[in-house]
């Protein structure tokens, strides 16, 4: 017989250690809700003896078309735009994978809705609450094209070759 040792990884499995990342409910239903956390809260707020295990992701599914929904009621006025639709949660994720954040906030809303044309004229005197500003600086204030100059005009004047004076015999 063999000794029968074998290798564990880590957390005393079997194996050589590699371990797969692990895939929330959320990526697998393909939603930006959380599924985990709201399965917990349905346990725990003891709504039923039971919840059955597709209840989280179909209760996800609705939060998180309602709240693209609100969004886009929210900042469009049918009656002013009729046949516009505006996709503020798209434009703000855009804005938050730009910033390499996975988690819309209000930063991410202010840079979309001030980023884009229509939503900047419909919502030109609204505040953002921790939004803070679009970052800009005045032309003036940026320094002068130094590298196109700089090989153009001399640096110092001793760059130029002067004759030297001659030596005294």
């Amino acid at each position: 017989m063999e000794s029968g040792k074998t290798t564990k990884g880590a957390g005393g499995r079997k194996g050589a250690g590699e371990r797969k990342k692990s895939v929330t409910k959320s990526v697998k239903a393909g939603l930006q809700f959380p599924v985990g956390r709201i399965s917990r809260f349905l346990k725990k707020g003891q709504y039923a003896k039971r919840t059955g295990s597709g209840a989280p992701i179909y209760l996800a599914a609705v939060l998180e078309y309602l709240a693209a929904e609100v969004l886009i009621l929210v900042f469009c006025n049918i009656d002013l735009i009729p046949k516009i639709e505006l996709q503020v949660l798209e434009l703000a994720g855009n804005a938050a994978r730009d910033n390499k954040k996975t988690r819309i906030n209000p930063r991410h809303v202010l840079l979309a809705v001030r980023n884009d044309e229509e939503l900047g004229k419909l919502l030109a005197g609204v505040t953002i609450a921790n939004g803070g500003v679009l970052p800009n600086i005045n032309p003036v204030l940026l320094p002068k094209k130094s590298a196109v100059d700089a090989e153009k005009t001399p640096k110092s004047p001793k760059s130029t070759k002067a004759s030297k004076s001659p030596k005294k015999a």
